[in-house]
Formats: C-alpha cells, sequence, structure tokens
C-alpha cells in the first residue's frame, strides 16, 4: 500500500532494489499538496506496476533546504518559486523547475465563528486570535502580504509550522481564526467557514506552485521521477488539482 509520511527529522530512505519491483519514488511535496499528490501517487502506481510512491510532506523552504542537505528524495514539489530557487542555488535539482498549479491563501474560522468575524478587518478587534504559518514557509508569506492588503496591523497569536497545522488548530477551536489555502478549506468543507477577501483579484493573495526531479546518480530512478513531473503537469492532473480548488497554470 501507498505510505502517506508526514516531515520528520530525516527522511525515510527510499528502496534500492534492482528492478521496478523493488522501486519507491519518493516525492518530497509542500503540506497542502496533501490530499492531490495522494491521489496523483496512486495513478502513478497504477501506471508503473511494482513502483511505490512515497510522499514526504512539510514545508516547501525546509524540504528544499533537506534536499540540498542531501536527504533522500526524487521530487520536490514546492508551494512558491522562492523555496524551489533555494534548492536550485543548492545543485539539487535534476532540471529546471516547472510551473503546474496555483493557489490563494483565505481567512477561516471554526463553523460556528465563536469570535463573530464578519471581516478580514475584524483580525484587529481587541481578543481575536488568529494563527498563521511561519514566515519562512510559503503559506507565511502570501499570508503576510495579503495582512497587508486588508490593512490588519495586529499580530498572529501563533506562527505554525505549515498550512495543515494552521488549519488543524482553526477546525480544532484552538485559534478564533487562521490564513490558509483555499485548497485547504475546501479539503475540510464544513468544518470551517471561510471569510471573503477585499479584492479576490489582487495577486498578494496567491502562490504558485513549481515541481522539479532531484539530481540523484540512479538513472532509473531518475526516469520514473521525470514520469511523475510529466504526470503533475498532465490534463488529467490539472482536473484533480482544479476539484481541489487550485487555479491551473498554462501549459506551453
Amino acid at each position: 500500500m501507498r505510505r502517506l509520511a508526514a516531515l520528520a527529522l530525516v527522511l525515510p530512505l527510499a528502496a534500492c532494489g534492482g528492478d521496478d519491483e523493488e522501486r519507491t519514488l519518493t516525492v518530497l511535496a509542500a503540506a497542502s499538496l496533501s490530499e492531490t499528490f495522494t491521489e496523483l501517487a496512486a495513478v502513478f502506481e497504477e501506471e508503473h506496476p511494482g513502483v511505490e510512491v512515497e510522499v514526504v510532506l512539510g514545508s516547501s523552504t525546509t524540504l528544499a533546504e533537506q534536499a540540498v542537505d542531501g536527504a533522500p528524495g526524487d521530487v520536490l514539489a514546492t508551494a512558491d518559486e522562492t523555496s524551489m530557487a533555494l534548492a536550485e542555488d543548492g545543485n539539487a535539482l535534476a532540471q529546471a523547475a516547472d510551473a503546474f498549479a496555483s493557489n490563494r491563501i483565505t481567512l477561516v474560522t471554526p463553523p460556528d465563528n465563536p469570535a463573530g468575524l464578519q471581516s478580514w478587518a475584524d483580525l484587529d478587534d481587541p481578543g481575536v486570535d488568529y494563527v498563521v504559518c511561519a514566515a519562512t514557509a510559503p503559506c507565511g508569506a502570501v499570508a503576510a502580504a495579503a495582512l497587508t492588503e486588508e490593512g490588519v496591523t495586529a499580530a498572529p497569536a501563533s506562527e505554525e509550522v505549515d498550512v495543515k497545522a494552521v488549519l488543524a488548530r482553526v477546525v480544532q477551536g484552538e485559534a478564533d481564526a487562521g490564513l490558509v489555502y483555499r485548497t485547504d478549506a475546501v479539503a475540510v468543507d464544513d468544518d470551517v467557514e471561510q471569510i471573503p477577501v477585499t479584492d479576490e483579484d489582487a495577486s498578494a493573495y496567491a502562490t504558485t506552485y513549481f515541481i522539479a526531479p532531484l539530481a540523484g546518480d540512479d538513472a532509473e530512478r531518475a526516469d520514473l521521477a521525470a514520469e511523475f513531473v510529466t504526470l503533475v503537469r498532465s490534463d488529467e492532473a490539472l482536473e484533480i488539482f482544479t476539484e481541489a480548488g487550485f487555479g491551473g497554470i498554462v501549459r506551453e
């Protein structure tokens, strides 16, 4: 069965067997890609009998830094271009990265909206606790830009390691609100309530995802990594991303 691994201090080692029967393809992916990459991993495994796709989730910046440091991995997918640039500058990529989807930040509350938030401006009200991603994570950078766009000046109650951690705090009622990606709100459906932004078309709320195969000495694994990148940028994947709430990227 396919394994979905959470980010840990030491990433799991990929299998090193001599043929497809023993191959594991390790994909390092932004936490916000959890649901879509799990689905794409199943598609890839069906098309490649004997190959297991292991999706390792975490903050894009952390994953890129670990790739540069030599942590095991065959593909890197980040939630912004800046994180991917870290991997590129560290010579961790086998080839140039490609964009494959976009996302937008949104403000969510628990379904009962205990703080009675009606707009982003209400985040400045005394006693309102909201949470965001750490500034080093792509979701944190987009959240900061969105808060500036909305004119919010109150500091967040906490900064979480990634967007799934922010979402969990809100769903569990541990925060009055949180800034997450639109896709994360879609994934939990009725477990949160969304507060509309002032200008849906403003670029401050958006981010673009990038993917690239990682450098390595195993030619067969490199071929599999390239094929996984091709799948992620395919029309089939685009349908999956669109259904999950991602924006599409025009294919050249």
